[in-house]
């Protein structure tokens, strides 16, 4: 077993409240909209229309015991009121995140976009990598092998933010290839990913990462201000995963000061705990509406704003009287822009089973 135990993880567990609990399986319905903010920090507010802007559907929830992480519970969201199932995305939080308030407006987004999303928390201090590993595995899979009218493992994507978007890599690669899930639709979309393991897998890391199915998309995302996860980790896996290059993007986000109000690309986006502002919308969630659109629906308008390679319409931010957003940087060959030595987890650590494919 792989058994990391970091201090500054123990900081943000102790800072994350503990997760509801219940023993019985609950639908909550769209009780929890009303939590939900209206409106963004700074002056931008969401786009009214087109990618990224609000769905119309109403958010259902229902929630399940943990099969691997006690006393928490498995959520999925989805659009209230469907009679057949719905493409879905498995969600792999951060360390800390283990609550699903800290990225509940993301999930609200999808459910209203007409699609599902699945939250499994795993436990910030765990036993070991592996574990968290299984934890989200198995709530992925008792989700989708309790809930087939809502859940269709035929379209899914996997997207993960920092632990969570290491984890992605491996748990994508089993379900798509050892549960066949995804024949009709896959895709990733990493955030300032963490560090990739596998998990019981015969494989390599590389191995898997050199056959992944061709039907797979990506998204990769990184963000100027982080100084927790070396990019370079990123890039190791856009570089060598197995997708072609006109399926996959690596986009580079850069902070902006409009009108008195900092945007931050730090490491906490997107997140609804910190700073919820137009950079979850215009560059997390509108990426991410488009690129369902693309994968699930064969809408291939949608590709020149998820997967456009640079396109005007993929990269160009919001403005306000006049001063714009910086826009996003994407490429098919990305390089590091800072050393190493920036980062709290940097590429080359012997933590890291992937430090030979470091650049």
């Amino acid at each position: 077993m792989k058994k990391l135990f970091y201090p500054w993880v123990m900081i943000m567990f102790i800072t994350t409240s503990a997760c509801s609990q219940s023993n019985n399986d609950t639908e909550e319905g769209s009780s929890q909209q009303s939590k939900l903010t209206n409106s963004l920090q700074g002056p931008i507010q969401k786009p009214a229309s087109g990618y990224g802007s609000d769905g119309n559907y109403e958010v259902a929830e229902i929630d399940f015991n943990n099969p691997q992480y006690a006393g928490t519970q498995v959520s999925i969201f989805y659009p209230k009121g469907i009679t057949s199932p719905r493409p879905t995305i498995f969600f792999s939080h951060p360390f800390g995140g283990e609550e699903k308030d800290y990225n509940i407006e993301l999930y609200h987004f999808i459910a209203k976009k007409g699609y599902v999303v699945v939250f499994v928390p795993y436990r910030t201090v765990d036993i070991s990598v592996d574990h968290r590993y299984q934890t989200l595995w198995e709530g992925f899979i008792k989700a989708a092998t309790d809930y087939p009218n809502i859940i269709d493992t035929q379209k899914v994507g996997f997207m993960g933010h920092s632990f969570g978007g290491g984890a992605s890599i491996d748990l994508a690669y089993k379900a798509f290839t050892e549960k066949g899930w995804g024949q009709n639709a896959r895709f990733l979309f990493t955030m300032a990913p963490w560090y990739s393991f596998n998990w019981n897998s015969p494989l390599t890391t590389q191995q898997q990462l050199q056959n992944f199915p061709a039907n797979t998309k990506m998204i990769t995302q990184v963000y100027d201000e982080d100084t927790v996860n070396d990019h370079r980790m990123a890039i190791d896996i856009f570089k060598n995963i197995n997708i072609s290059t006109t399926e996959k993007d690596f986009i580079y986000f850069k902070s902006s000061a409009i009108n008195g109000y900092n945007y931050i690309t730090d490491h906490a986006m997107p997140s609804s705990r910190k700073a919820f502002d137009a950079l979850d919308y215009y560059g997390v969630y509108r990426l991410l509406d488009a690129m369902m659109d693309y994968s699930f629906n064969g809408n291939v308008n949608a590709k020149n704003v998820a997967l456009g390679n640079g396109s005007t319409a993929q990269v160009t931010m919001p403005s306000y009287n006049g001063q714009i957003m910086a826009p996003l940087e994407v490429t098919d060959n990305p390089t590091p822009k800072y050393l190493q030595s920036k980062y709290q987890f940097f590429c080359g650590s012997n933590t890291n089973p992937r430090n030979n494919y470091c650049n």
